[in-house]
């Protein structure tokens, strides 16, 4: 059908969409609803698949340019950079789609699944490293830039579809898929919907994936914020929602929400999710679900067709119909690694580069140090898990023996080498030159010698000579063959367990099994199920780690400390960290290196914040970066010898030990004092923090209103010897808030770069609108009239600048008490609830337990000339007595609550209040007892 509008590429993309739909058999539309999608020859459509992984860029489809880990693009504060990084995985996508495809398989799709946007509320969160930010607004500022460089600049074509992920309140990895997010009105509308708004609103996002977990008790792949919120928000109307892998089916069988499949797939069709993500390749099983749903009446034609037709419009975008046409088809195999994105990645991990302390300006090293690199990872470069395959590993000690050559640069991992003696063959465990394990070793040699590096709260690796480690094969077998732990389960953890005896068990804690010796080959097996049927081994250390430190930390000039994480291990996807500690080996190495050398520099490398309090008070120098890909060794040596000042600002706040963290499924920010909006305590290093080789001077800042915006403007002097970034940042506060607000939040920054004695003017614009805060009491964003600070600096807790301007215009109205009911959850405070789904389909209520009253606070309710009577919506299952009570005008009124019959069984209690309220009043609500609570109606 050569002449068909929608082959037209004059023909708007809509027009184009809604007429290949219109040729689309039912089946052949409900098939395009699965990730991976058939052809429809007849109609010229290929075989199309969603969701390439491309984070920090291409993943887990070979050798691609790798750039810094998310937290480490966001410690740029780089929108610019964001952007350029963005364009060039967004490049080698195209490169990687024009492959050809194997066996007849669909090409590598350009729905890209990137950026991550949850903000990074929680330092233990395991998925911390694929954020950008614990702000919402630096969040939403580099996720739009990054998606911008994904789609491309052209006006009709896209390089790529970006999605971002994860919608909505996701900060939590153990027990994911059943743990609900609790998003009170301020939280949600403040702190977690701004992160996808700007982006979305910008216009560079094409899709959006819902997270796995629950929130507010409804499942995300069926929240009504898909449609309440997102769908309604400029551009939002042709989001693309590609679920996450598994989810719809986890919405019958890990979250029982409910009955049987074809309900739950319809439900999350109708909630406004368009492309299923499961059963993997096997495409079959998700049209039989969509297909009973349509026959059994749970979704219409009608659904199927909206959400087929943001498919058609996303593959229009992306040039499939108009290859002679798209200026990004064709694009060739050599973009992948060449040198222009190598020296990007190598820009980036430079600026990602955080300097914490820097005490007697130890650094720069100067170019002629004789240094020692001391820890495991300062000759390691290591991967996430949507890390590409690296092209090459630059390490730092590759990189400084480069720089100052490799007699000047001495090197000790810092790791214990032990042997392990058989308690069944009388023999050493031995690794040949295979890789093969076997208890059959006469003597310590080499090849009996295992390096042991204790990552914490007992996780254990242990490498052979080669460095390899050992690992699990197929048939349960242990071999040293692995180059690094990796895998979705890691294969390459062991649990070293020192018996009443003296002897050492292993656990392997992959698969939960003891290692046993096999009796003839003496091969080593996971087969032991219990612990008692396990190999003891007697354990003989052939030289101490810590010793080899200390010895080559003594003969250096400075010596530099290498510590961090594994990303596949004690904080990652599917688990959280349990604390903010340096593992025990590390911290041993760290002071053994400091008491043999005072000029001892601390270079972090990690996903996620640790508490570092001992070094900050007794290491002179102490770096921090995320893992910086293929060039983060070069990029810490160009930071370190001076080549580069360091301009990188935490992402996120750094705590103490010791320090009050919120429990990890508290999302009210606000309420638990947490993020540095609302920590009130001093961390440790606080969000923007981020020191210079030289130094900047802030001068008055002055303000003004013009058109909607406060425009705050200031001179910033470089006044140091060198040149160098500084990233302005500008904070509100709002002192006459007449509810808890941010003690500051940051409004606006910029990155600018400074010659010795150079001044420059910023101004930076903030819409007033931004210094407000969302009003439950009307549902709707609010600026209130009153006074606002403006306070520029270097960081959240270095502001050097202040000015203020004066917002007018009317005085805030209460909240109308008579104009209908009282949403629950829509309280001003609250202690001892939940937050909880109203019916399956829609709408919040709250709930509580039978251990502790609830209670709920509204302000300032305007009863007029009186409220005699209220009708409260509750629920209960429960049995025994419960009741609510209503403090309001200084009377009580006590409703006592049946058991309705179900959770969802709701049922209406109305009687007289104890005495009529007239005029403004505060109301209390107190829950008694296990029920749930919808709406409070009074009238007069």
């Amino acid at each position: 059908m050569p002449d068909a509008p929608y082959r037209d590429a004059r023909v708007p993309a809509h027009q184009r969409a809604t007429d290949l739909l219109g040729r689309l058999t039912t089946a052949e539309k409900i098939a395009l609803l699965h990730q991976h999608a058939p052809a429809v020859p007849r109609l010229g459509l290929a075989a199309h698949t969603t969701g390439t992984e491309a984070l920090h860029g291409v993943s887990w489809l070979g050798p691609a340019t790798s750039f810094p880990q998310a937290v480490g693009l966001g410690a740029t504060w780089d929108r610019a950079l964001l952007k350029r990084v963005g364009e060039a995985v967004g490049t080698e996508v195209r490169a990687f789609h024009e492959r050809p495809a194997e066996d007849g398989r669909a090409p590598i799709g350009l729905n890209v699944w990137a950026p991550v946007v949850n903000p990074l509320r929680h330092p233990l969160w395991g998925r911390n490293e694929e954020g950008y930010a614990e702000d919402p607004l630096l969040t939403a500022e580099l996720a739009t830039a990054y998606t911008r460089g994904l789609r491309g600049d052209h006006p009709v074509y896209w390089r790529t579809a970006p999605t971002l992920k994860h919608f909505l309140g996701y900060n939590n990895e153990n027990d994911r898929t059943s743990t609900s997010s609790d998003l009170r009105p301020r939280v949600l509308h403040e702190y977690e919907l701004p992160c996808y708004r700007g982006p979305v609103e910008a216009g560079a996002v094409a899709a959006v994936m819902p997270s796995y977990n629950i929130v507010n008790g409804r499942p995300a792949h069926v929240s009504g914020y898909l449609k309440d919120e997102l769908r309604g928000w400029r551009n939002g109307a042709d989001l693309l929602v590609c679920s996450d892998a598994e989810a719809p089916s986890n919405l019958v069988a890990a979250q029982r929400h409910f009955a049987d499949h074809a309900e739950g797939h319809g439900a999350a069709l109708r909630a406004g999710v368009d492309s299923f993500t499961d059963h993997g390749t096997d495409a079959p099983v998700t049209i039989a679900r969509l297909t009973e749903a349509l026959e059994r009446g749970l979704i219409t034609e009608a659904e199927i067709d909206a959400a087929v037709l943001r498919h058609l419009l996303m593959r229009i975008r992306t040039g499939e119909l108009d290859p002679e046409l798209d200026p990004y088809a064709g694009t060739g195999q050599d973009v992948v690694g060449c040198d222009a994105h190598r020296e990007l990645a190598r820009q980036a991990a430079r600026q990602a580069v955080v300097l914490l302390r820097n005490a007697g300006d130890l650094l720069p090293l100067p170019a002629d140090a004789a240094l020692a690199v001391v820890g495991p990872l300062g000759d390691d470069v290591l991967r996430d898990w949507y890390s590409g395959s690296l092209l090459y590993r630059t390490t730092l000690l590759d990189a400084l023996r480069e720089r100052l050559g490799t007699d000047r640069v001495a090197f000790a991992d810092g790791l214990d080498r032990i042997a392990l003696r058989s308690t069944a063959t009388g023999r050493y465990l031995t690794a040949a030159a295979d890789g093969t394990l076997s208890a059959t070793g006469h003597q310590v040699g080499p090849a009996e010698e295992f390096a042991v590096q204790d990552w914490g709260h007992g996780v254990t690796t242990l490498q052979a000579r080669d460095g390899r480690y050992l690992t699990k094969d197929g048939y349960g077998m242990l071999a040293a063959t692995a180059e690094h732990p990796d895998e979705w389960v890691v294969q390459e953890t062991f649990r070293l367990e020192r018996g009443e005896d003296g002897r050492v068990r292993i656990q392997h804690l992959g698969t939960g099994r003891w290692v046993a010796v096999a009796a003839g080959s003496h091969a080593l097996t996971t087969y032991a199920v219990a612990r008692d049927a396990a190999e003891p081994f007697t354990v003989r250390t052939v030289s101490a780690g810590a010793e080899r430190v200390a010895a080559v930390a003594a003969a250096a000039g400075a010596v530099v400390v290498v510590a961090g994480n594994d990303p596949h291990l004690n904080g990652r996807e599917t688990e959280d960290r349990i604390d903010l500690a340096l593992p025990p080996q590390q911290e041993e190495i760290l002071r053994a290196a400091r008491a043999a050398n005072p000029r001892t520099v601390l270079a972090v490398v990690s996903s996620y914040p640790y508490a570092l309090d001992w070094a900050d008070a007794e290491v002179p120098a102490v770096l921090w970066t995320a893992h910086g890909g293929q060039e983060g060794g070069r990029a810490l040596a160009d930071v370190m010898l001076g080549d580069h000042s360091p301009a990188g600002r935490l992402p996120q706040t750094w705590y103490r030990a010791g320090q009050r963290l919120p429990d990890l499924l508290d999302y009210d920010i606000i309420t638990a004092g947490a993020t540095y909006l609302y920590l009130a305590d001093e961390p440790l290093y606080p969000f923007g923090h981020g020191l210079s080789y030289t130094r900047f001077t802030y001068g008055a800042l002055s303000a003004e209103t013009i058109d909607g915006h406060a425009v705050a403007t200031l001179t910033v002097t470089n006044s140091g010897a060198r040149a160098g970034a500084e990233v302005v940042q500008l904070y509100s506060r709002a002192p006459e808030s007449r509810v808890p607000t941010p003690l500051r939040r940051l409004q606006a920054f910029e990155r600018i770069e400074l010659a010795p004695g150079e001044q420059r003017t910023v101004s930076l614009r903030v819409p007033l609108a931004a210094l407000g805060h969302f009003d439950t009491a009307h549902g709707r964003w609010t600026t209130d009239p009153g006074r606002y600070a403006l306070l520029a600096g270097a960081s959240s807790a270095d502001l050097r600048s202040e000015a203020e301007i004066t917002v007018t215009g009317p005085a805030p109205l209460p909240r109308p008490g008579l104009d209908g009911p009282l949403l629950a959850r829509d309280f001003d405070t609250a202690r001892g609830i939940r937050l909880t789904d109203r019916t399956p389909a829609g709408g919040e209520a709250v709930e509580c337990g039978d251990t502790a009253p609830g209670r709920l606070a509204f302000d300032t309710v305007d009863f007029a000339d009186g409220a005699t009577s209220v009708a409260l919506a509750v629920s209960r299952t429960a049995p025994g007595s419960a009741a609510v009570e209503l403090h309001a005008g200084g009377a009580v009124t006590r409703f006592e609550v049946p058991s309705t019959g179900g959770r969802h069984r709701w049922q209406t209690v109305r009687g007289p209040l104890a005495a009529p309220v007239k005029g403004v009043h505060g109301v209390e609500v107190v829950l008694r007892g296990a029920l749930r609570l919808a709406e409070l109606d009074f009238t007069r």
